[in-house]
């Protein structure tokens, strides 16, 4: 089956789900890149923000926010086109192991901001 859909790998393999799957999925994708504008406004934030902290801590918060920001959508891509021919072959969708660096990603930066409350506080 040839498709002169984008992109090919994925659109390439199997039979069309039904259309309802395939919309899930995209707004799943769309999820992840309303995560992407959120860890982008934050990192932006903590950079702008005098948050009370040293310069060097704010700096490197709002660099990891900024990176878990660049990352997510590719992520968010590899994630939707692992879905989408996973449903197309009639296989199990795969499991959430492409969110782990984020979610990672995310529980350092949450980590780093209570270390700094509580040795502030």
């Amino acid at each position: 089956m040839s498709t002169d859909r984008w992109p090919a790998q994925v659109y390439d393999e199997g039979e069309d789900p039904d259309y309802r799957f395939s919309l899930a999925n995209e707004r799943t994708f769309l999820a992840w890149l309303r995560t992407t504008l959120a860890l982008l406004a934050a990192g932006v934030a903590v950079d702008v923000l005098d948050l009370g902290v040293s310069d060097g801590f704010a700096r490197g918060l709002a660099a990891m926010l900024l990176a878990l920001g660049a990352i997510c959508p590719v992520l968010a891509f590899v994630r939707w086109a692992m879905a989408e021919r996973a449903m197309r072959r009639g296989e199990p969708l795969p499991s959430l192991g492409v969110a782990a660096a984020v979610v990672t990603g995310v529980v350092l930066v949450a980590a780093a901001v209570l270390a700094v409350v509580i040795v502030g506080s």
